[in-house]
């Protein structure tokens, strides 16, 4: 290793911290396994990511290459278990000691990944072609890494947003956050940086000033996007689930409203898949507050963005959710009355309040997609198709276009076979190009300062 490395390094050997003491043999094997099938690939990545969350940046590839000679290994003793870092980043450590919160996000790591593995993976009980049989795969792994809290009524806001924003959008989200907080309400995003971090800044420091002791900053992501978009600094709660579809139906079922900031396709992504949703006739009356919001500059992306639903899902679409421009007050407001609506509807209907069974999702939204030239270039876009089945395939699309711009093996693929063809109606096409368009031109494909290819053409 060079000097240069070797000043960015840090080796060390942890203790554990929560409930996970010890590891069976088999564990420990799955874990150090380096083949196809292990598990230390997986685990190593997500650790790194982990490890290197002072690094901003948006590419899981750059990352592994930065640090090549990075690895994790697994001390099993008779007093339990430990974790040896060899060559992590150096900005994860203070004076030689391991930052409390990175400590506590490894151990989340090595949770969900062996409990996936081990309990839902590998457990025939489970079909991941079934969809009731994915909603209980979504609540086993929420209910192992202590998510539930059962006597809680509904106060978690999900926020979703780009992680390429500017400075301007970055400190509305702060603003946003901090009037939530101050109504005692709990954060939980991708867990990332830009419009993901901003939010929970905001509420820490709400929190504090309402002397709220245990405020819950819930990190919901999947090993394809961690890499990618480390876990900020605020996150308490970590929970990595095992694909970007069970990892979206965990926010809309935990969470009991959403606000949307600007972004990117990912942002589009989870709207799609959202509106989606709700517009199952199944979920018609389900109280389900969504705020679209941004300052004042940020009006013409949220025209854009409404123009596109209205002409591909129509106006029922646009009906389940309200624009703010420029009011963070107003946007707190509206959240805290829409979730007293929540509140009541689960009280009607006997619902839990940390878990919303009673949520319709199709298996369209449930299956995972991967975003193969072929199942891209296969995909239906038409504006014939039910309004809830075309959301479910421009999601899909949005999500190929975010594994081809930071995804590992969406970014080889590209690399390799040129980008995703994308095609349909005329009409459809040509919004879907616009809209894209604009993401780039904003820069909200990529971090400002890199240059972007795009994954994709649009074939007319």
């Amino acid at each position: 290793m060079s000097e240069e490395n070797q000043q960015k390094t840090l080796s060390a050997i942890i203790n554990p911290v929560g409930t996970m003491q010890v590891l069976s043999n088999r564990e420990v094997q799955k874990l150090q396994d380096t083949s196809q099938k292990g598990l230390h690939r997986l685990f190593r990545q997500c650790c790194l990511a982990v490890l290197n969350g002072e690094h901003e940046g948006d590419c899981a590839e750059e990352m592994m290459s930065m640090y090549q000679d990075f690895d994790i290994r697994i001390i099993q003793e008779q007093r339990g278990l430990k974790l040896e870092l060899i060559n992590a980043p150096a900005e994860a450590f203070v004076a030689g000691k391991l930052v409390r919160g990175v400590r506590e996000n490894l151990f989340s790591v090595l949770r969900d990944i062996l409990y996936v593995s081990s309990h839902i993976s590998d457990d025939p009980r489970f079909d991941d072609g079934n969809g009731t049989d994915i909603t209980h795969m979504v609540f086993e792994i929420l209910r192992n890494a202590g998510a539930f809290i059962t006597k809680q009524v509904p106060n978690t806001v999900v926020c979703w947003g780009g992680h390429s924003i500017g400075r301007e959008e970055y400190e509305y989200t702060k603003k946003v956050g901090y009037h939530l907080g101050l109504r005692y309400l709990n954060i939980c995003t991708g867990c990332g940086p830009g419009a993901m971090k901003g939010p929970m800044k905001g509420a820490y420091i709400a929190h504090a000033k309402q002397r709220v002791k245990r405020g819950r900053f819930i990190g919901l992501t999947e090993p394809g996007i961690i890499a990618a978009e480390s876990p900020n600094p605020i996150v308490n709660e970590l929970i990595i689930l095992p694909d970007i579809e069970k990892r979206l139906e965990a926010f809309v079922r935990f969470g009991h409203g959403v606000v949307v900031f600007p972004g990117g396709p990912g942002t589009c992504e989870e709207i799609l898949y959202l509106l989606g949703i709700l517009l199952n006739p199944a979920n018609k009356n389900m109280p389900f507050p969504l705020v679209f919001t941004g300052p004042a500059s940020a009006k013409s992306y949220f025209e854009d963005i409404d123009a596109f639903i209205g002409k591909t899902l129509g106006a029922e679409a646009q009906q389940r959710y309200q624009i703010i421009v420029d009011d963070p007050l107003e946007v707190a407001r509206t959240m805290r009355d829409g979730l007293e609506a929540v509140t009541r509807y689960r009280r009607q209907h006997g619902d839990a309040y940390y878990f919303n069974w009673l949520l319709t999702v199709d298996e369209h939204f449930q299956k995972p997609f991967e975003p193969t030239h072929d199942n891209m270039a296969a995909l239906e876009l038409k504006l014939s198709l039910p309004a809830h089945e075309l959301a479910a395939n421009l999601r899909q699309a949005m999500s190929g276009i975010v594994a081809g711009n930071i995804k590992e093996e969406g970014v080889i693929a590209i690399r390799e076979n040129g980008p995703f063809q994308l095609s349909g109606d005329p009409e459809l096409m040509r919004e879907m190009d616009a809209l894209l368009q604009s993401f780039v031109d904003s820069y909200r494909m990529k971090l400002p300062g890199s240059h972007y290819q795009p994954c994709y053409q649009i074939v007319q």
